[in-house]
């Protein structure tokens, strides 16, 4: 019997309603993903990400891609850029 292994990180995700559908985006994987609870939200944005690191590990560029992103392999492990803060930034945009 062949011995399933698993790929385990932590991904930080944000989630945000806009109208009636939920959005769930993470910048450290630059994916997002949408539904219309928050719930099924969670569940497409976890697809989303077993998607995109099965296709990355078919073609062969996980490692590549990943350190585009900012990743760093510590003791054999991938470990995700950490955001500093997540919040609302006051802009002020001079109009002529």
């Amino acid at each position: 019997m062949k011995k399933k292994i698993a790929l385990n990180f932590k991904v930080p995700v944000s989630i945000f309603r806009e109208g009636k559908a939920y959005i769930a985006y993470s910048p450290v994987l630059d994916l997002s993903t949408s539904a219309l609870s928050f719930e099924k939200v969670k569940k497409r944005f976890n697809e989303a990400v077993t998607i995109l690191v099965e296709e990355l590990m078919e073609m062969g560029t996980l490692d590549e891609v990943l350190s585009d992103l900012g990743w760093k392999k510590v003791a054999r492990q991938w470990q995700s850029p950490l955001p500093i803060t997540h919040e609302m930034a006051n802009v002020s945009v001079p109009l002529n």
